[in-house]
């Protein structure tokens, strides 16, 4: 009898196949994104209905297939429940979920991605920090952890230190004021949000949620961040659409 395997991780993705199996996709701290098949976890008295719901957190035991490992039971230490039950909070938490799992991949280290998730999740239960700044951080130090964060030490086209002003997402980085008309379109960047941006970049993980800026500050940032995203991330995100919907419309 083949043995099971635990691993330590999340559910990031959750959907059901037939009447009573649930299909879940795990970001894991030692085998990276895997999907693993819950058999009868959607039946009422299942040990892993709720095991197999976004967002569980703990560890997995898992027998590994040929396509696919078989889920064959869990012990969570943190569901994040908080989170579900709150629109505001479930809309930013898919959307953190989705990007993780778009990044993420089989049988890669992603201790870093891990960690960066379950922080970000404990930030955003605790109604601490502004959730549009929880999104900036989140979306940069994700770059970061994948090694395509933007230059923001120095010019990134002559290597200055100095009259850095500007922020080019075609260079991937900023610019001094010397370099300006080489960058391409151009969005202004004051020393406080280059400061939050180099901040974020190499800050350990346990303490990116220090910190909060000026509402003209997040704007810059959001600003960034929505030029850079576009230029390096080839798909939309579903639960982004959702949440800037909801935004636009000012449900939140």
């Amino acid at each position: 009898m083949i043995e099971a395997t635990a691993v330590t991780g999340m559910v990031i993705a959750s959907s059901p196949i037939n009447e009573y199996d649930r299909r879940v996709v795990l970001l894991t701290k030692e085998r990276g994104k895997i999907t693993a098949f819950a058999r009868g976890a959607r039946r009422q008295y299942s040990p892993m209905l709720a095991s197999t719901q976004l967002f569980a957190f703990g560890t997995f035991r898992v027998i590994e297939g040929r396509n696919a490992y078989t889920l064959t039971g869990a012990e969570i230490t943190n569901y994040f429940e908080i989170i579900p039950r709150d629109p505001m909070k479930a809309c930013y938490g898919s959307y953190f979920l989705e990007m993780a799992g778009y990044y993420a991949r089989e049988n890669n280290n992603e201790v870093e991605l891990l960690k960066l998730l379950y922080q970000t999740l404990r930030i955003l239960c605790r109604d601490v920090v502004p959730y549009p700044l929880i999104r900036v951080i989140f979306e940069l130090r994700t770059f970061v952890v994948n090694g395509e964060y933007p230059e923001a030490f120095h010019c990134v086209i002559c290597g200055s230190e100095e009259g850095l002003n500007h922020f080019s997402p075609v260079r991937s980085g900023i610019l001094c004021d010397r370099c300006l008309a080489e960058g391409g379109t151009v969005l202004p960047l004051s020393p406080s949000a280059l400061y939050a941006i180099q901040y974020i970049i190499t800050s350990p993980i346990e303490r990116l949620y220090t910190f909060n800026v000026s509402p003209e500050v997040l704007h810059e940032l959001q600003k960034i961040m929505e030029g850079y995203i576009r230029r390096h991330i080839d798909r939309d995100f579903k639960s982004l659409e959702i949440l800037d919907v909801m935004t636009n419309m000012g449900t939140f």
